[in-house]
């Protein structure tokens, strides 16, 4: 009976330390999920692009495809990579994010610089040829993934980066329920974002009110603005996120602290100032400094990437780069 017992106080233990765990994992996930919003934003927003042009029934299979490669990207190829970094070489992770966070700066600028001077591209005057649609969306199915590989991978370095657990399983449960979670979040929104447009056509076709009719023209006619606010949004994300992780890693790093400190001491001024709202006003002073500098970074970078890496990249492979 006393073994019994005994046995019975083990497992209580055992149950405890599970809970614990799985608390820690929560935790760990929700303040990792927070860190990496700003690429979520972008991704999302980047995603509903590739679906333009399709036929509606072959939307929601191009994202479920999209989805699939997206949690693929981030479980099989990243999260045992970045593990095995943080592991072997844990001195990398930071110089990693700032490429990353490089990278964001540039594309956020090209974008507004191609907002600002459009020019029509190759790439862009080729999708308008008539070409076999089964091979059409092969090529955008496999040019998101490869998309959202960058995208997934500057998510799951955030997430391992706020992760401050040294336990190794501990770290690879958080990571798989991040990606998992973001995924899941992410194409999910932007499935419902694809069809809403559907949505409203069916309403104000076939419902059975006045307003109900109503309401779906009013979705047909928002979806365009929507679309254009998410891709200002992403925009601004991936400048003030790029523009963050370049400037946090140079302070870690102690390459040039300077920026760091000068909005760090420009925002807590600011928050001075409005004492009623001083978190918020410190974050949002930071976050549009990170954006400038992010803006300057990029403007700075978009030359470098089209004259000098874009060449160097065709010479090596024998393939035009992707600066787009």
């Amino acid at each position: 009976m006393s073994g019994l017992l005994a046995l019975l106080d083990d497992v209580a233990a055992i149950a405890k330390v599970a809970a614990a765990s799985i608390d820690d994992v929560a935790a760990a996930a929700a303040k990792a999920g927070t860190k990496a919003a700003g690429v979520v934003i972008d991704d999302a927003a980047v995603t509903p692009k590739y679906v333009h042009g399709f036929s509606a029934d072959r939307e929601l299979p191009i994202i479920w495809r999209i989805a699939l490669g997206s949690l693929k990207n981030k479980l099989v190829f990243l999260l045992p990579g970045l593990l095995a970094l943080d592991y072997f070489a844990p001195w990398a992770i930071t110089p990693l994010l700032m490429v990353g966070g490089a990278y964001l700066c540039f594309e956020g600028a090209e974008k507004l610089a191609h907002a600002v001077a459009p020019h029509a591209d190759a790439e862009i005057a080729e999708d308008f040829d008539t070409r076999d649609p089964a091979r059409l969306e092969e090529e955008k199915v496999a040019g998101a993934i490869k998309t959202d590989f960058i995208l997934s991978a500057e998510i799951m370095t955030i997430a391992l980066a706020t992760i401050e657990s040294p336990s190794f399983w501990l770290q690879a449960v958080t990571l798989a329920v991040v990606g998992t979670l973001i995924t899941v979040a992410v194409y999910g929104a932007v499935a419902l974002i694809v069809k809403m447009d559907d949505v409203g056509l069916h309403l104000a076709a076939r419902g059975r009110t006045s307003g109900g009719r109503a309401l779906g023209r009013g979705l047909v006619h928002a979806m365009p603005k929507l679309m254009a606010f998410l891709s200002t949004v992403g925009t601004a994300a991936m400048l003030w996120v790029g523009g963050n992780i370049v400037i946090h890693g140079l302070e870690v790093t102690h390459l040039w602290a300077w920026p760091y400190q000068t909005i760090h001491h420009i925002a807590e001024a600011a928050a001075h100032a409005v004492p009623v709202a001083q978190g918020f006003v410190a974050w949002l002073v930071t976050a549009a400094l990170d954006g400038v500098f992010g803006l300057a970074l990029g403007v700075i970078l978009i030359p470098v990437a089209t004259r000098v890496i874009g060449p160097l990249w065709a010479a090596v492979t024998g393939k035009k780069a992707d600066t787009h």
